[in-house]
C-alpha cells in the first residue's frame, strides 16, 4: 500500500506540473501547443473553459483508443481530467503572467516544455498507464502499421488544423512546440536518467488486483 501511495503521489504531482506547463506555454501568447490549439477553439466555439475542453477531448479520445483496442490505467483516467482541473485552478489563480512581448513569450514556451517534460518523467515513471493522447498514438500506429513519428505527427496536425478552423491561436509558438518538445523530453530523461522504456505500466484491473493483494496482507 505505501508503494502505491508514493506512486500515486508521484502521478499527481506530475499531472500538476504538466498543467503548469500547459499554462507557460499558453501564456507564452506566440500561439498554443499543437492540442491545445484545438481545445482552445473548441472552448471558443462552445463558450466553455480551456481544460473543460482538454477533459471532453480526452473523454472522447479514451473511448476511441479503448475500442481501438488500447488498455486504460488508472494514470489514462486522472490525466483525462485532472490536468484540464489544473489548467483552470492555475489560470484562474494567474500566478502565470501573460508575455507581453515576442522574446518573452520565446523564453516562456522553453519554460513551458521543459516543465512538461519533467512533469512526464514523474507521470510516466508512476506507471499507471499512458494518458488518452498517447493511448490514441500508440492503438494508431498498431492498426496502420506506420511508424509511430509519422501517426503522431498525422494526429497532431489534424489537431492543429481543427482548431484553427474553429479559432485557436496558431502561430510561432505552435511550430516551435511540435519541433521541440521531443528534443525537451529527450533531454530531461537524459540529465536525470530516466530510462521510460523500462517502465512496466499497469491497467486499471492490474492496479484493483495489486490493491486487493495489499489488504490481504
Amino acid at each position: 500500500m505505501r508503494s502505491f501511495l508514493i506512486r500515486l503521489a508521484r502521478l499527481l504531482l506530475g499531472l500538476f506540473i504538466y498543467g503548469l506547463g500547459i499554462v507557460f506555454t499558453i501564456n507564452a501568447n506566440i500561439g498554443y501547443a499543437p492540442w491545445d490549439v484545438f481545445h482552445a477553439g473548441l472552448a471558443n466555439t462552445l463558450g466553455i473553459t480551456l481544460g473543460n475542453a482538454s477533459i471532453a477531448v480526452g473523454v472522447l479520445i479514451v473511448i476511441l483508443a479503448m475500442l481501438l483496442g488500447e488498455r486504460v490505467g488508472l494514470g489514462t483516467l486522472l490525466n483525462m481530467v485532472l490536468i484540464g482541473l489544473f489548467i483552470d485552478l492555475i489560470m484562474g489563480l494567474e500566478i502565470i503572467p501573460k508575455s507581453s512581448n515576442f522574446i518573452i513569450g520565446l523564453l516562456m514556451m522553453a519554460v513551458g516544455m521543459i516543465v512538461i517534460a519533467i512533469a512526464t518523467f514523474f507521470y510516466i515513471g508512476s506507471g499507471f498507464g499512458a494518458g488518452p493522447r498517447d493511448s490514441l498514438m500508440v492503438a494508431v500506429t498498431r492498426l496502420t502499421k506506420r511508424p509511430v513519428g509519422i501517426c503522431r505527427a498525422t494526429i497532431e496536425i489534424l489537431a492543429v488544423l481543427a482548431g484553427w478552423l474553429l479559432g485557436g491561436l496558431l502561430g510561432i509558438g505552435t511550430v516551435i512546440s511540435a519541433l521541440s518538445i521531443g528534443f525537451f523530453i529527450q533531454m530531461t530523461f537524459k540529465v536525470i536518467k530516466f530510462d521510460p522504456t523500462k517502465v512496466k505500466h499497469e491497467g486499471l484491473t492490474d492496479t484493483f488486483k495489486l490493491l486487493i493483494q495489499d489488504r490481504k496482507i
